[in-house]
């Protein structure tokens, strides 16, 4: 069972934002913004890759009332989701961050190596 599913079972605590039957927003451990959560589906789905047309329906609106209850709707932020090993991906369950509460910046994502040239 992945952190995600532990946190969803009610095995890992978790600063809870916002839930109900088919969706969990809490406070990221590790905030990389003055507000930064995590929004999951209680079902585990490894990426974005894996998830259907039907489910994102249904967490659109679940997404933007979080930013509402947290009053970045009015203000903005940034929703992010990475997909694989590559795209930065390191719990194996689909999940959007949510940023916000300050102008965010856009730092260099790959300072390593030169990014991709599409031809």
């Amino acid at each position: 069972m992945c952190i995600f599913c532990k946190i969803v079972a009610g095995e890992i605590p978790a600063n809870r934002v916002l839930e109900n039957d088919e969706f969990l927003a809490f406070h990221d451990i590790s905030p990389k913004a003055p507000v930064h959560v995590l929004i999951i589906p209680k079902h585990h789905i490894e990426n974005f890759q894996s998830v259907s047309g039907d489910l994102m329906a249904k967490m659109t609106p679940f997404i933007q009332e979080v930013a509402k209850k947290l009053s970045l709707d009015r203000t903005g932020y940034r929703l992010i989701t990475n997909n694989g090993e590559d795209g930065g991906q390191e719990v194996m369950h689909l999940h959007f961050h949510m940023l916000g509460g300050a102008k965010l910046l856009w730092p260099h994502l790959a300072p390593e190596k030169e990014a991709k040239k599409f031809v």
